[in-house]
């Protein structure tokens, strides 16, 4: 008998079988299609991939005001193809070595429950006293008529074009939509971003949320909100999105459509009816602060779970339940979950928005810094965005927003200030090198103390 069977192989299954194996577990590792998941190999890798590509293009408009001469090249998305394609070859690699060097058995298959603590996949059955689902999610279809034309795309989909859509339609302004919309429009597409709700991102700072819609607005990206979506019909050369606002039809013409709707726990196959595991109401798995499901030997982790349905929040949850089954008393800092999101300019934020600070009655204060303010950001031309900073009223970090260059790197040292708890003041008693980006975080804080040295002062 297994320690611990683990299905799926994603972000969080590969990083519990990791650590479990440190800990001693034997431990098997199930995976139906290829190690490393929709992370690895259809979502967050791939699309950073992408962006790299549509950020070298975006920089050729400042070749000049650089002192470069050079002439545009054109552009082959087919050859960003088959760098994605061997980067994630690349990396798949280096994860199978990662798991054998560490002992883990490894079962290419389809794993189905027989029992609380028996699996059975590629003609064997195994047993364990643990057994860990890590099977992630998967996208949603849209039940409106035509949503299963060939140009109706997912982001699976989109991913496999090799060549750039004139026009492409982008159902939804969440993550995967933004992302696409950004990487997209800098590859030459006319890109219009439909959804029915009237904001962008639900949930993320306001403030920082409507700075963003302006930037891409700038661009040229199109956002259209209060639309219903009611059909697609193939028009011959493309798609035709006919839409309903305000009881009027509006229809919008595209070479693809990419459908960023939400995404769903995936269980199929699983056998999870039999065993009376309990779900919530849209098919998430429930466990407790073990991620311990109803059934004592079954737990689970990641977007199958639902909750924050990220990477990296996957990968910490897989530590934690290992450590948890080997009696350690890890805990998930739930209160510091970074988010990224790579538009241009890219988006990260941690903690409490301010909005949520005053839904629960929190006597905050706000410290922010403009790009434009940071010597590094000037001397890059990347001076769009800002860096915001809430305290509490013992000066404690409770959250912080980013949005500007490099913000998915900067927000790893407001992650660690809001999971540690640290007052503006201990965050702002470190030296900074000059010139970074760094410095922008240094002043946001220190404004939030009134102390900020770079920012013009605030009126009495």
């Amino acid at each position: 008998m297994q320690d611990l069977v683990i299905i799926g192989g994603g972000p969080g299954g590969y990083v519990a079988a990791i650590r479990a194996s440190q800990l001693n577990m034997r431990v098997t590792l199930i995976e139906k299609d290829s190690l490393g998941g929709t992370c690895l190999n259809r979502g967050c890798v791939p699309t950073k991939v992408y962006y790299q590509s549509a950020q070298l293009l975006r920089s050729l408009q400042q070749f000049a005001a650089c002192g470069i001469s050079a002439t545009t090249g054109s552009f082959e998305l087919e050859t960003v193809w088959r760098r994605k394609t061997q980067i994630v070859q690349e990396l798949k690699q280096g994860i199978s070595g990662l798991l054998s060097a560490n002992g883990v058995e490894v079962i290419s298959g389809t794993a189905e429950f027989t029992a609380p603590q028996e699996v059975s996949v590629a003609g064997r059955r195994i047993a364990a006293k643990r057994i860990l689902i890590a099977t992630g999610s998967t996208s949603s279809q849209m039940s409106v008529p035509g949503a299963d034309l060939p140009q109706v795309l997912n982001s699976d989909q989109l991913l496999e074009l090799t060549t750039v859509p004139e026009r492409l339609v982008v159902i939804g302004g969440g993550v995967i939509g933004l992302e696409f919309s950004s990487i997209f429009k800098s590859y030459g597409s006319k890109v219009t971003i439909i959804k029915f709700r009237p904001e962008l991102l639900p949930g993320t700072d306001k403030e920082i949320t409507k700075r963003l819609r302006i930037f891409l607005k700038r661009q040229g990206i199109d956002i259209i909100t209060g639309a219903q979506v009611e059909s697609f019909t193939d028009n011959g050369a493309g798609v035709t999105v006919t839409t309903r606002m305000d009881d009027a039809e509006v229809k919008y013409e595209a070479g693809a459509v990419l459908l960023a709707t939400r995404r769903l726990p995936y269980t199929a196959g699983l056998g999870l009816t039999a065993l009376g595991l309990k779900t919530d109401a849209n098919g998430y798995l429930q466990t407790n602060a073990d991620f311990q499901t109803n059934i004592p030997s079954i737990y689970a982790i990641g977007d199958v779970i639902g909750g924050a349905m990220l990477a990296h929040v996957a990968s910490e949850e897989g530590r934690v339940a290992v450590e948890r089954m080997a009696g350690i008393d890890s805990q998930m800092a739930d209160h510091a979950i970074p988010a990224v999101i790579f538009t241009t300019p890219e988006l990260a934020t941690v903690g409490l928005s301010e909005e949520a600070a005053k839904q629960q009655g929190i006597d905050y204060r706000v410290g922010k810094c403009q790009f434009g303010a940071n010597s590094k950001a000037v001397a890059m031309g990347e001076t769009d965005g800002l860096v915001k900073v809430l305290t509490d009223s013992d000066g404690v970090i409770i959250g912080a927003h980013i949005l500007g260059p490099h913000a998915s790197d900067l927000i790893a040292i407001a992650s660690l200030a809001v999971k540690e708890r640290l007052t503006a003041a201990s965050a702002a008693d470190a030296i900074y090198p000059h010139p970074t980006l760094s410095e922008a975080w240094l002043e946001a804080v220190l404004d939030c103390e009134r102390q900020a040295i770079h920012l013009m002062p605030r009126r009495r």
